[in-house]
């Protein structure tokens, strides 16, 4: 797993609408993003209630940046998505 997490759920509406930005971000920004589908699996769950942030947040789609500890809680602009991503 990289330092950009995107957890997710598969059938969360506003994970959908934010996977065309991710890949956008990708994209042009030459970062990856690591997909973690939480909903599923139950590790995957454990290791979302882990991340620091997250329990203000309490969903998903939750965005953390392991470098400078950043975090997007829910949809957001692209924008946004790109600041969280920049080191």
């Amino acid at each position: 797993m990289g330092d950009l997490l995107m957890f997710y759920g598969d059938e969360c509406k506003h994970c959908h609408e934010m996977i065309p930005l991710v890949e956008k971000l990708e994209k042009e920004g030459n970062v990856k993003v690591s997909r973690v589908e939480t909903w599923h699996s139950s590790a995957n769950k454990k290791k979302l209630e882990a991340t620091p942030g997250y329990k203000e947040c309490g969903g998903v789609p939750f965005f953390f940046n392991k470098k400078n500890k950043k975090t997007i809680c829910g949809s957001a602009p692209y924008g946004k998505l790109k600041a969280w991503a920049e080191n």
